[in-house]
């Protein structure tokens, strides 16, 4: 049976794709194949996502934005775009059963506290994800 492999994008994977990412692979202890991409990804992870996930005990501080591949998306089962129009910047995921649009409001410049918040919205809805899989 092919593993589960989950996409999330957004346009820089620099806040929320990476706090998606953190979140799926504590939670799913390594059961699927996770990894977050952008469009045009930042040079580097927010330091408020760093430090919110730090708050509930996830290190993502080791990860890096990439930019989104075709070989990523072919490789993909499921495809999360964390609802930044990632959807119409990217490649069409031709070919991932799996097309969500979680439509999640961008942090990126705002307070500790909208960040602790969009944590905890992208924690539930990957628990979710998870429990479909």
């Amino acid at each position: 049976m092919e593993k589960l492999s989950v996409l999330f994008a957004c346009i820089g994977n620099s806040c929320r794709s990476q706090m998606a990412e953190g979140i799926a692979k504590h939670l799913s202890g390594g059961k699927f194949s996770v990894q977050s991409a952008g469009t045009k990804p930042e040079k580097i992870v927010t330091p408020f996502a760093i430090q919110v996930m730090k708050e509930i005990g996830i290190d993502i501080s080791h990860q890096e934005p990439k930019l989104i591949t075709v070989d990523m998306l072919s490789a993909s089962t499921h495809f999360i775009s964390m609802g930044c129009g990632v959807k119409e910047a990217c490649p069409v995921p031709i070919g991932v059963p799996n097309i969500e649009d979680w439509d999640i409001e961008d942090p990126w410049g705002k307070d500790i506290q909208f960040f602790r918040k969009t944590r905890d919205i992208i924690k539930g809805k990957v628990e979710n994800l998870l429990k479909k899989l």
